[in-house]
């Protein structure tokens, strides 16, 4: 313990780096936790859907959809998120809503929108299309 208060002392600089980096970690665990859109891994997501009549909602692009989705998934667009059109989704409203993007970086502005919109159970999933075609779950075109 005495090494690591040396240490702090004697590098101020970079002390205060990794307090920083370990305060942004612990604040986006407690923001990500708090959140009321949850992240699923590809197993969650399975269950939700056989279980609780989950819909997923893939929001790539139409060429990217069309190379291959998630079996019964609803294509919806970037645009029409942009202008709050979901009228697609409206008799999904009170089911499980499961947001899929590629890779799950951008699933979750389409989710928040959702969410906005009056939808109550909106979540995605965790590493996007990517995550579920290395689990070796079926793809269709």
């Amino acid at each position: 313990m005495d090494q690591l208060i040396t240490f702090a002392m004697s590098q101020p600089l970079l002390s205060g780096a990794w307090l920083v980096i370990v305060l942004l970690i612990i604040i986006m665990t407690i923001k990500i936790q708090m959140s009321p859109i949850k992240q699923l891994s590809t197993q969650e997501m399975t269950f939700l859907i056989n279980r609780e009549s989950g819909v997923v909602v893939d929001s790539r692009t139409e060429k990217d959809f069309k190379a291959g989705h998630i079996v019964d998934s609803l294509h919806l667009s970037n645009e029409k998120v942009s202008k709050n059109d979901f009228v697609s989704l409206e008799k999904h409203k009170d089911n499980p809503i499961i947001v899929v993007c590629s890779a799950g970086m951008s699933a979750g502005k389409v989710a928040s929108e959702l969410a906005k919109a009056g939808f109550s159970r909106v979540s995605i999933l965790k590493g996007g299309m990517s995550a579920w075609i290395s689990a070796g779950l079926p793809v269709t075109k």
